[in-house]
């Protein structure tokens, strides 16, 4: 599945505060498989507010469930941002799909190749304009 989820201001501003925390937080680990070179930044988009990520744990190839709701939650941390959580052996990503340190998941949530064709149109699976 292909996730396409649109960030508010007050997320993407808190994006820079879990840095520490990440096992990647730069995306450069395996840059050339997970994060094309225009996604390796903060959001990991290239536009800020939109992610668009492949909703694949790079554990086991479970599918994480969006925890967007920041707070105490089961199976998640008390200062819990917002993100996913892959239940099936407990790895937490970020807003921008990236890996929580000592995790099962060795590696942040694949951004698939994609490109703008408008505003408005998204296109996913090629990113150079033919």
């Amino acid at each position: 599945p292909v996730w396409i989820m649109k960030r508010t201001p007050e997320q993407l501003a808190a994006l820079p505060k879990h840095d520490p925390e990440l096992a990647d937080p730069k995306s450069l680990r395996n840059p050339g498989e997970l994060t094309p070179a225009y996604a390796r930044n903060e959001a990991r988009s290239i536009k800020p507010e939109i992610f668009v990520a492949v909703g694949i744990c790079s554990h086991l190839g479970c599918s994480p469930s969006d925890k967007l709701q920041a707070g105490p939650q089961p199976s998640l941390p008390d200062n819990w941002a917002g993100g996913f959580l892959c239940p099936c052996h407990g790895s937490t990503f970020d807003l921008a799909g990236r890996v929580f340190k000592n995790k099962p998941a060795p590696d942040n949530l694949e951004v698939p190749p994609h490109m703008y064709l408008s505003e408005t149109k998204l296109l996913i699976g090629e990113d150079k304009k033919a």
